[in-house]
This record gives C-alpha cells, structure tokens and sequence, in this order.
C-alpha cells in the first residue's frame, strides 16, 4: 500500500454492543486491521479498541469496502464467532454496483481463486490449484451504465466478490485493483457490507445486522 493512507475520520458508527459482541458500521477507505509501518496504524480495530477496551478482531473487510463488522468482548464469543464463519454459519450480503448490464437477473459464479503472486494482493481465478469459491447474485436495477446487484458469497475468499464480477465482465465501480477506464473512475469502490447474519454467543439466538449503503 501506498503511503497516501488518509482514512476517513468520521465517528464511530456503532450498530450494536452487548458483553459479548460490538457491531459497527465501516466506512469505506479504513483498513481493518494496522498495516506495516506506523502510517498505516489507524484502522477500524484499533479505533473500536479505543471505545471498547479488549475488543477482539474476528474477521476483516478490504479497506475499500464498507459495511458492517463485528468485534467480539470476550475470547469465547471470538472463538464462537470464528467457528460460524470458519464453518459458513454466517450469511452475508453485500451491494455493489457494477459496469455494465449484469444479466440474467440471478446467478451463481462458482470459480476458483488463488492470490496472483507477482501482483499481490491481486487475486486471480485459476482451476489447477484456486481455492473453491461461490458467489450468488441477484440484480436489483440497472441504468444506462451499471448495475446494482446484491452478491451473497458462499466462501469468503480475498478479493472473492470484485474477481467473481470481473469474471463476468462486470467490474465493480470505482475498483482500483480490477475496473480499468471508466469503470475504474469513481471516487470509491461501490462495495458495501449490508447485512450479517449470525448466532449470538451466548444462547445461540439468530440476529441481523443491517446498514445502509451511501451510494
């Protein structure tokens, strides 16, 4: 990553806090988790550390990409909750929008993805020695230029949404590892985190998260 790093600096969006799980609403342009070097160190984990001391990390969304994450307070619900996405008990739905005219109206992409080495952290589709992964879509309107689409990942994959579009020949707006011309000038990735469906730690109750997309 390039040394022009300047995450957004807008408050915390907490969707959800109990004593075992924070919910928060990640804006696009903030890593995850702190990368190399000391100008890469704000990132959505350590600002949630910040309000909730012990927080724990369970999963990641790219830096591009916003939406809804959850922390963990406690090592059981971190390990609870990684066993529900190590094992696809979670459901998650994204938006996007999409060059182009995506057709039919649902679909599957079911392609292998492996990193692409000499341009990391590319990934490409590559049936000898990818990784399964599966994507489903459901268009939700088109305009003159792109698509929205819901995309319902069934593995979770780097990258797994903007490669699987990309195959299809429908870049994600704004993506500046995938999209070229055009569909590359947007001033963000058009990809968001919309809902999460998971089993709370403590009881196993169902529960959804939702939070809307700015674009």
């Amino acid at each position: 990553m390039s040394d022009d790093y300047n995450p957004p600096q807008t408050p915390l969006d907490v969707l959800h806090e109990d004593a075992q799980l924070i919910i928060v609403n990640k804006p696009a342009g903030l890593l995850s988790v702190p990368g190399k070097g000391e100008h890469l160190a704000d990132c959505l984990m350590a600002r949630v550390a910040a309000a909730f001391p012990g927080a724990l990390l369970v999963h990641r969304l790219d830096r591009d990409t916003s939406g809804v994450m959850v922390f963990a307070q406690t090592p059981h619900a971190q390990r609870h909750l990684g066993l529900q996405f190590e094992k696809r008990q979670t459901k998650k739905i994204y938006l996007a929008r999409v060059w182009g005219k995506l057709e039919p109206k649902t679909g599957t992409v079911d392609l292998p993805l492996i990193v692409d080495w000499p341009n990391r952290p590319r990934q490409m589709v590559c049936h000898d020695t990818g990784k399964q992964a599966v994507t489903d879509w459901r268009v939700i309107r088109s305009d003159e230029v792109s698509t929205r689409v819901r995309l319902m990942p069934k593995t979770g994959r780097s990258h797994q949404l903007r490669v699987h579009m990309l195959a299809l020949g429908h870049p994600i707006l704004g993506d500046p590892f995938y999209a070229e011309g055009p569909a590359r000038d947007f001033p963000r990735l058009m990809l968001h985190s919309e809902e999460l469906r998971l089993k709370h730690p403590d009881g196993g109750a169902a529960l959804k998260f939702r939070a809307p997309a700015d674009f």
